[in-house]
């Protein structure tokens, strides 16, 4: 492995669904403790689904937009350079502002697999 590698986010291969553009570069930079993903919300898009993790802190990054991440049963708003870190058993979603909301999310180790677990329906009020 070299000693760095680089990449633009905005040239990887997008994912996600129609209101959620998602780039993941964990692989793409050959990385073995760090995961660092984009996500781009449309205007007022709230993920209904929630995740948590067994082992994996996360930390999020606003660097556009605001919105709100609603962690176990709290909502915390969101602004434009906002870091939030979330434990791995907390369960978290985000919801786009008026403007959209973008982020940079960071992962540390990721376990053989994975380690994610979904919760369906989460924040659907």
């Amino acid at each position: 492995m070299s000693a760095f590698t680089k990449v633009n986010f905005m040239e990887l291969e997008a994912g996600g669904s129609g209101n959620v553009e998602a780039r993941f570069a964990r692989k793409h930079l050959e990385s073995e403790h760090l995961g660092i993903s984009h996500f781009r919300y449309a205007p007022g898009h709230r993920n209904t689904i929630g995740h948590s993790h067994r082992e994996q802190e996360e930390a999020y990054v606003v660097v556009a937009g605001s919105g709100r991440i609603k962690l176990d049963g709290e909502i915390v708003e969101l602004r434009k350079w906002d870091v939030v870190r979330v434990a791995p058993a907390t369960v978290r979603a985000l919801e786009a502002g008026p403007d959209g909301l973008e982020v940079v999310a960071v992962g540390s180790d990721r376990p053989e697999g994975g380690d994610g677990e979904r919760v369906e329906g989460w924040w659907s009020e």
